[in-house]
């Protein structure tokens, strides 16, 4: 039986610090100097369950240049709406990356570039070496790097315990549409996050239909260009299709979908230096530091041995992720299960 090829590992540092952020903010943690670190310590929660729960054999955690978005400057519109973020999380987003270096883990934070093109490019460079790869990120952006080596480990409200890992099928059961197509599902549907508009009237189920009858949006710009509007108004319904044949709509999705599209070609560093295990002194060292600590939960990322627990500690097995098949397949899956390798 061959063996099965190495995995890595990369986070979404970003978004997984903005979800530690809010989900410890009622009872936060500080240092010995008062600075807050709960979030920096849900971070690091996050890498040692994952690699816990994963086993890979090497780990990135990518994070969004702070100085510069090649996105604004092609667009100014791309996040202006953002609120300015609290004082306690800006601290700790801009002390993460310096952090996790000191505690030996691989962090790359991009020039003018956000953490999923280290997402994009890292699945990429593991594709090219014959590794598979796990994205670990709280947003849906990732699902259109999904292929035969990709998968995303998506977290959400609930933190680890509601994360759902998705792969080339899951995907398609989960949101109608193919990898290759979920790009231009985004770009239809919008993403209010980041202050793009999609098409009015085009939810989840739409898009997918729409993709599914005509392949891609270029495929249906090139039926507007036709005539072929009653084609289009026969999938979607005539008045979802005079939605799509409005002034400035083409425009509008293209430039979400030039947005949304991510870098697979940022210089990263070689695999090899980024494998584990870590340093179990250089790690704690860091993070005790920073008034975290976090000891036997560390033992995947140091290569120690899972710590015995009592009966009383020990937790269920993660089963199978299924669907509900009485639930909308347009849902996110229902929370619990990683379907690992």
């Amino acid at each position: 039986m061959p063996f099965p090829s190495p995995l890595l590992l990369v986070l979404d540092g970003n978004s997984l610090l903005h979800r530690a952020y809010h989900a410890y903010a009622s009872d936060p943690i500080e240092d010995a100097d008062g600075r807050p670190v709960w979030a920096l310590r849900g971070l690091v929660g996050y890498v040692a369950r994952a690699a816990a729960q994963l086993r890979p054999d090497a780990l990135v955690v990518g994070f969004d240049c702070p100085e510069s978005s090649a996105r604004k400057q092609d667009w100014d519109g791309y996040k202006a709406h953002r609120p300015a973020k609290p004082a306690a999380l800006t601290e700790q987003i801009v002390g993460a990356p310096g952090l996790l270096r000191e505690a030996g883990i691989c962090t790359v934070v991009p020039p003018a570039y956000e953490a999923d093109d280290v997402l994009a490019s890292s699945a990429a460079l593991a594709r090219r070496a014959g590794w598979r790869s796990v994205l670990m990120t709280s947003d849906r952006d990732a699902f259109a790097l999904i292929d035969e080596t990709t998968e995303v480990l998506r977290v959400r409200n609930g933190g680890f315990d509601e994360a759902v890992l998705v792969d080339a099928p899951g995907l398609v059961e989960l949101c109608g549409v193919e990898a290759g197509q979920y790009r231009d599902f985004a770009a239809l549907r919008g993403d209010p996050s980041d202050n793009l508009h999609g098409v009015r009237g085009f939810g989840a189920a739409t898009s997918a239909r729409l993709l599914n009858a005509f392949g891609s949006v270029d495929e249906t710009w090139a039926a507007l260009d036709r005539g072929d509007l009653r084609q289009i108004g026969d999938v979607v319904g005539e008045s979802l299709a005079a939605q799509l044949a409005a002034d400035g709509v083409r425009e509008r999705i293209d430039r979400n979908r030039d947005l949304m599209r991510m870098r697979t070609d940022l210089p990263l560093p070689e695999l090899d230096t980024a494998r584990l295990p870590l340093n179990y002194v250089t790690i704690r060292r860091a993070l005790r530091a920073r008034g975290i600590n976090l000891g036997p939960s560390l033992w995947a990322l140091v290569g120690n041995v899972p710590p015995q627990r009592t009966d009383e500690e020990s937790t269920p097995e993660l089963q199978p992720w299924v669907f509900r098949r009485s639930l909308s397949s347009r849902r996110d899956p229902t929370p619990g299960q990683l379907s690992l390798f």
